[in-house]
């Protein structure tokens, strides 16, 4: 829906590129509304545009109309001029809060398919299956990143699980000849242990889920019920980067392998639903002052009750603010206007 509470966000794009410093704030931002009004530009109505923001050299330009951002996205360049600067500056136009959970980082341990494949060929064969994600350098130690969308990460963990778990059935079979390998079922552990996102144990007693690190912070800071169950079934978590693994088992005197399964549902239900609204925007300290950076700090914890909905994670050189695209667009924008107002106080 057009007007619902999504609407705002969905008509925002981000400009990177901003002169910054050259002209008074009021005038730069009067400059960027007139670039993307115009026709040439693939423009249209300009409904607001928000400027400065916590990035140097960034802005926010909201349009009224939805098609127009699709049609501001199309232009192959976007050079900002006006008799007020010296010059033109190019511009890099994108969707606001595009990048949300797209990209995520994860090693892979390739090692324990040396005995079997040239892992170099193996790389190639995942790079032709995997077009979506970036693959980094095979080290010596058979480790690789991968990055790229959650979604796809996944898709490949689920692959290579799959071809560990043929290469233990071929195992299986040559063991009723032969007792010469015995290695690959603890090669294929690993990488079930590594890897997958659904391990079943010899009981099926116990669940591993894979998820996006700031899903699981955002879902155990708005849903902790998921996470609190009975004494029966014990839940734990280990963080890697992106990668979070959580662990569902059962830990009563009763076995009851189907509530271990229907926690791991539950979380994974959730984390699904959670993928396809969250956004995640970063306010970037790197380059501010000391006391700037208090001053943003400050301005997130007093606006925080306002925003229930929003998860706030402070780092040295930025915060993450985690929720709905409409949310992080409002809560951000207020922020900024917040910090702007005590520093013109001060």
């Amino acid at each position: 829906m057009a007007t619902g509470p999504a609407a705002k966000s969905s008509r925002t794009v981000v400009i990177a590129g901003v002169p910054d410093g050259l002209l008074h704030n009021d005038v730069m931002a009067d400059i960027l509304t007139i670039h993307f009004q115009k026709s040439k530009n693939n423009g249209g109505d300009v409904e607001e545009v928000t400027y400065p923001t916590s990035k140097k050299g960034v802005a926010f330009v909201t349009f009224e109309d939805q098609e127009v951002v699709e049609s501001v996205l199309k232009k192959d360049e976007h050079r900002l001029e006006d008799k007020r600067l010296s010059r033109y500056y190019p511009l890099k136009v994108t969707r606001y809060c595009e990048n949300v959970f797209s990209s995520v980082t994860s090693v892979l341990n390739m090692s324990i398919f040396k005995d079997q494949f040239v892992l170099e060929d193996l790389i190639q064969e995942l790079k032709k299956k995997s077009t979506a994600l970036s693959f980094g350098p095979l080290q010596s130690n058979g480790h690789i990143s991968v990055q790229g969308s959650f979604p796809a990460i996944k898709l490949l963990r689920d692959f290579l699980l799959l071809k560990a778990k043929s290469l233990s059935e071929e195992d299986k079979k040559g063991e009723s000849q032969s007792h010469q390998r015995p290695r690959r079922r603890l090669q294929q552990h690993r990488l079930t242990r590594e890897t997958s996102n659904s391990v079943h144990g010899a009981d099926g007693e116990k669940q591993v889920v894979v998820l996006d690190t700031d899903t699981y912070h955002y879902m155990k800071y708005i849903f902790p019920r998921i996470f609190v169950v009975n004494g029966d079934v014990v839940v734990s978590d280990i963080t890697d980067g992106d990668i979070t693994t959580v662990y569902i088992e059962n830990a009563g005197s009763r076995s009851d392998a189907g509530q271990v399964l229907r926690v791991k549902e539950k979380i994974e239900n959730q984390s699904i639903k959670l993928h396809e609204i969250l956004r995640k925007e970063k306010i970037y300290l790197g380059e501010h002052t000391r006391d700037e950076r208090r001053r943003y700090k400050l301005a997130c914890k007093s606006l925080k009750p306002y925003y229930p909905s929003v998860l706030i994670i402070p780092y040295d050189t930025h915060i993450d603010v985690i929720g709905n695209a409409q949310d992080i667009f409002d809560f951000t924008k207020d922020v900024n206007r917040k910090v702007q107002s005590l520093l013109q106080h001060r």
